[in-house]
Protein backbone atom coordinates (compact mmCIF):
# COMPACT_ATOMS: atom_id res chain seq x y z
CA UNK A 1 0.00 0.00 0.00
CA UNK A 2 1.67 3.40 -0.80
CA UNK A 3 1.31 6.75 1.07
CA UNK A 4 -1.90 7.89 -0.92
CA UNK A 5 -3.77 4.97 0.63
CA UNK A 6 -2.45 5.42 3.82
CA UNK A 7 -3.09 9.08 4.05
CA UNK A 8 -6.50 8.01 3.19
CA UNK A 9 -6.69 5.72 6.21
CA UNK A 10 -5.18 8.53 8.33
CA UNK A 11 -8.16 10.91 7.25
CA UNK A 12 -11.07 8.12 7.08
CA UNK A 13 -9.68 7.64 11.16
CA UNK A 14 -9.66 11.49 11.94
CA UNK A 15 -12.66 11.95 10.71
CA UNK A 16 -14.53 8.62 12.44
CA UNK A 17 -12.74 10.32 15.81
CA UNK A 18 -14.24 13.61 15.25
CA UNK A 19 -17.68 11.87 14.70
CA UNK A 20 -17.59 9.75 18.37
CA UNK A 21 -16.17 12.67 19.90
CA UNK A 22 -19.42 15.22 18.36
CA UNK A 23 -21.62 12.91 20.18
CA UNK A 24 -20.10 13.40 23.51
CA UNK A 25 -21.22 15.66 26.38
CA UNK A 26 -18.94 17.20 29.10
CA UNK A 27 -19.35 14.38 31.18
CA UNK A 28 -18.03 12.00 27.85
CA UNK A 29 -14.99 14.19 27.80
CA UNK A 30 -14.42 14.27 31.40
CA UNK A 31 -14.57 10.33 31.36
CA UNK A 32 -11.19 8.13 32.10
CA UNK A 33 -9.71 6.72 28.95
CA UNK A 34 -7.21 3.34 28.52
CA UNK A 35 -4.55 5.66 29.21
CA UNK A 36 -3.44 6.05 32.51
CA UNK A 37 -4.35 9.47 34.55
CA UNK A 38 -5.73 10.96 31.18
CA UNK A 39 -9.60 11.93 30.28
CA UNK A 40 -11.04 11.96 27.04
CA UNK A 41 -9.86 15.47 26.47
CA UNK A 42 -6.39 15.20 27.96
CA UNK A 43 -6.05 12.14 25.20
CA UNK A 44 -7.40 14.58 22.27
CA UNK A 45 -5.05 16.91 23.22
CA UNK A 46 -2.41 14.37 22.77
CA UNK A 47 -3.54 13.53 19.21
CA UNK A 48 -3.47 16.51 18.09
CA UNK A 49 -0.73 18.02 19.99
CA UNK A 50 1.11 18.00 16.10
CA UNK A 51 -0.96 20.05 14.67
CA UNK A 52 -1.06 22.91 17.22
CA UNK A 53 2.74 23.44 18.36
CA UNK A 54 5.35 25.05 16.96
CA UNK A 55 8.89 23.29 16.55
CA UNK A 56 10.06 26.05 19.34
CA UNK A 57 7.47 24.93 21.81
CA UNK A 58 8.28 21.27 21.25
CA UNK A 59 11.97 22.49 21.78
CA UNK A 60 11.23 23.82 24.85
CA UNK A 61 9.27 21.74 26.43
CA UNK A 62 11.54 18.98 26.10
CA UNK A 63 14.32 20.91 27.74
CA UNK A 64 11.94 21.50 30.54
CA UNK A 65 11.29 17.78 30.63
CA UNK A 66 14.79 16.91 30.54
CA UNK A 67 14.85 15.14 27.28
CA UNK A 68 11.97 12.54 28.48
CA UNK A 69 9.30 13.00 25.47
CA UNK A 70 6.57 11.00 27.50
CA UNK A 71 7.20 13.49 30.62
CA UNK A 72 6.68 16.06 28.20
CA UNK A 73 3.64 14.62 26.69
CA UNK A 74 2.30 14.30 29.76
CA UNK A 75 2.71 17.84 30.79
CA UNK A 76 1.78 19.26 27.41
CA UNK A 77 -1.52 16.99 27.03
CA UNK A 78 -2.35 17.93 30.78
CA UNK A 79 -2.11 21.85 29.77
CA UNK A 80 -3.86 21.77 26.68
CA UNK A 81 -6.79 20.23 27.99
CA UNK A 82 -6.93 22.64 31.13
CA UNK A 83 -6.73 25.55 28.30
CA UNK A 84 -8.43 24.37 25.76
CA UNK A 85 -12.42 23.39 25.58
CA UNK A 86 -14.04 20.38 24.23
CA UNK A 87 -14.93 22.30 21.23
CA UNK A 88 -11.81 23.58 20.42
CA UNK A 89 -9.85 20.23 20.50
CA UNK A 90 -12.67 18.85 18.63
CA UNK A 91 -12.08 21.48 15.69
CA UNK A 92 -8.29 20.32 15.78
CA UNK A 93 -9.52 17.18 14.75
CA UNK A 94 -12.04 17.89 12.56
CA UNK A 95 -9.85 20.67 10.90
CA UNK A 96 -6.88 18.22 10.53
CA UNK A 97 -8.12 15.37 9.00
CA UNK A 98 -5.65 15.72 6.27
CA UNK A 99 -2.72 16.53 7.88
CA UNK A 100 0.72 15.21 6.73
CA UNK A 101 2.43 14.73 10.00
CA UNK A 102 4.37 11.77 10.80
CA UNK A 103 6.13 10.57 14.34
CA UNK A 104 10.43 12.56 13.66
CA UNK A 105 12.05 9.47 11.44
CA UNK A 106 9.02 7.33 11.00
CA UNK A 107 6.53 7.05 8.23
CA UNK A 108 2.88 7.58 7.71
CA UNK A 109 1.69 4.06 8.87
CA UNK A 110 3.06 5.02 11.95
CA UNK A 111 1.23 8.27 11.91
CA UNK A 112 -2.00 5.69 11.35
CA UNK A 113 -1.00 4.00 14.52
CA UNK A 114 -0.75 6.65 16.63
CA UNK A 115 -4.23 7.65 15.59
CA UNK A 116 -6.20 4.06 15.76
CA UNK A 117 -4.55 3.22 18.97
CA UNK A 118 -5.28 6.86 20.50
CA UNK A 119 -8.55 6.32 19.51
CA UNK A 120 -9.17 2.89 20.85
CA UNK A 121 -7.80 4.26 24.49
CA UNK A 122 -11.33 6.65 24.19
CA UNK A 123 -14.00 4.22 22.38
CA UNK A 124 -12.93 0.63 24.77
CA UNK A 125 -12.73 3.33 27.87
CA UNK A 126 -16.46 4.62 27.00
CA UNK A 127 -17.44 1.07 26.30
CA UNK A 128 -18.33 2.37 22.66
CA UNK A 129 -18.74 -1.35 20.77
CA UNK A 130 -17.08 0.38 17.79
CA UNK A 131 -14.40 -1.67 15.79
CA UNK A 132 -12.02 -0.24 13.72
CA UNK A 133 -12.23 -1.34 9.80
CA UNK A 134 -10.16 -4.34 9.16
CA UNK A 135 -8.08 -2.74 6.22
CA UNK A 136 -7.33 -0.17 8.61
CA UNK A 137 -6.35 -2.38 11.49
CA UNK A 138 -3.83 -4.80 9.57
CA UNK A 139 -2.07 -1.41 8.33
CA UNK A 140 -1.13 -0.99 12.15
CA UNK A 141 -0.84 -4.68 13.04
CA UNK A 142 1.65 -5.48 10.00
CA UNK A 143 3.50 -2.48 10.97
CA UNK A 144 4.15 -4.06 14.98
CA UNK A 145 7.74 -5.01 15.85
CA UNK A 146 9.21 -6.47 18.81
CA UNK A 147 10.52 -2.94 20.44
CA UNK A 148 6.60 -1.72 20.23
CA UNK A 149 6.49 -4.65 23.31
CA UNK A 150 9.86 -3.44 24.68
CA UNK A 151 8.88 0.25 24.82
CA UNK A 152 5.83 0.03 26.49
CA UNK A 153 7.51 -2.03 29.02
CA UNK A 154 4.96 -5.31 28.13
CA UNK A 155 6.15 -8.97 29.11
CA UNK A 156 4.85 -11.36 26.43
CA UNK A 157 7.39 -14.04 27.40
CA UNK A 158 6.05 -17.16 26.57
CA UNK A 159 2.64 -16.03 25.28
CA UNK A 160 1.00 -15.99 21.79
CA UNK A 161 -1.18 -12.90 21.18
CA UNK A 162 -4.23 -14.68 18.81
CA UNK A 163 -6.79 -12.91 17.73
CA UNK A 164 -10.39 -14.20 17.52
CA UNK A 165 -11.68 -12.29 14.84
CA UNK A 166 -8.68 -11.80 11.95
CA UNK A 167 -6.12 -13.89 10.96
CA UNK A 168 -3.40 -12.44 13.05
CA UNK A 169 -1.00 -13.48 15.97
CA UNK A 170 2.27 -12.76 17.88
CA UNK A 171 4.67 -14.35 19.57
CA UNK A 172 4.40 -17.81 20.50
CA UNK A 173 3.16 -19.87 23.93
CA UNK A 174 0.10 -19.59 26.21
CA UNK A 175 -3.03 -18.40 24.08
CA UNK A 176 -4.07 -14.68 24.95
CA UNK A 177 -6.93 -14.51 22.66
CA UNK A 178 -9.36 -11.54 21.94
CA UNK A 179 -10.33 -8.75 19.17
CA UNK A 180 -7.27 -8.12 17.01
CA UNK A 181 -7.95 -4.25 17.96
CA UNK A 182 -7.80 -5.46 21.70
CA UNK A 183 -4.83 -7.31 21.32
CA UNK A 184 -3.17 -4.74 19.74
CA UNK A 185 -4.17 -2.16 22.76
CA UNK A 186 -1.87 -5.56 25.34
CA UNK A 187 1.06 -4.70 23.07
CA UNK A 188 0.52 -0.88 23.83
CA UNK A 189 0.63 -1.90 27.74
CA UNK A 190 -2.88 -1.18 28.44
CA UNK A 191 -4.95 -2.92 30.46
CA UNK A 192 -8.38 -4.22 29.38
CA UNK A 193 -11.70 -4.20 31.03
CA UNK A 194 -12.58 -7.18 31.91
CA UNK A 195 -14.65 -9.59 29.67
CA UNK A 196 -12.20 -8.79 26.54
CA UNK A 197 -9.76 -11.03 26.41
CA UNK A 198 -9.76 -15.38 26.94
CA UNK A 199 -7.13 -17.25 28.19
CA UNK A 200 -5.33 -18.56 30.98
CA UNK A 201 -3.37 -15.06 31.60
CA UNK A 202 -6.39 -13.02 30.39
CA UNK A 203 -6.31 -11.67 34.26
CA UNK A 204 -3.02 -10.08 33.81
CA UNK A 205 -3.88 -8.07 31.35
CA UNK A 206 -7.32 -7.19 32.47
CA UNK A 207 -8.96 -4.90 34.90
CA UNK A 208 -10.89 -6.53 37.88
CA UNK A 209 -14.31 -7.23 37.54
Amino acid sequence: MNDTDVRAAIAAQRTYLADVLTGLDEAGWDAPTLCEGWRVREVVAHITMPFRISIPRFVLGMIRARGDFNRMADRSARADAAELTSAQLLASVRNNVNHPWKPPGDGFVAALSHDVIHGLDITVGLGLDQGVPEDRLLLVLNGVRPKQAKYFGVDLDGIQLRADDLDWSYGTGTALTGRAQDLLLVLCGRTLPAGHLHGPVADRFSAAR
